[in-house]
């Protein structure tokens, strides 16, 4: 099972809905993938340094909007410790993406998502941007 996490900046419903969204394609699948949110997976504000090594252990990807985790040196490299595979949602302002926005934007890129996800080897870092496609970090 190959999992992706929805990082707690996000809504958790996004986890929620593309978990049930992914489940018919999951027989296509050799690894099923499961969405589910770091909010209802590791608590409401739990610190990156907690949560990282744990969906580490997973062999998990992240979708966040906090792309401080690539800048600050010591989450970064958490992140290649654990092997995780990050995409990282840029935002156009500080106040981050609307719902529909996010939502848009997820369904947009999903295929390739779940295609790195299970394909590509681990650890690497995708950004995400509302005009642009996947760009490698």
């Amino acid at each position: 099972m190959i999992i992706i996490y929805i990082d707690e900046n996000m809504s958790p419903f996004l986890a929620r809905g593309f978990n049930i969204l992914q489940e018919p394609l999951n027989m296509k699948l050799k690894e099923p993938i499961m969405v589910r949110s770091i909010k209802d997976e590791f608590g409401m504000g739990a610190k990156d340094e907690d949560w990282i090594p744990l969906a580490g252990e997973q062999k998990a990807c992240v979708i966040t909007q906090d792309y401080n985790i690539n800048r600050i040196r010591h989450q970064r490299e958490l992140c290649k410790q654990y092997n995780l595979g990050m995409f990282y949602f840029r935002a156009p302002s500080k106040n981050g993406f609307t719902y529909m926005d996010m939502l848009k934007l997820m369904v947009k890129h999903w295929a390739e998502i779940t295609k790195k996800a299970t394909k590509e080897k681990r650890p690497f870092s995708y950004k995400v941007t509302q005009k642009g496609s996947l760009g490698e970090l």
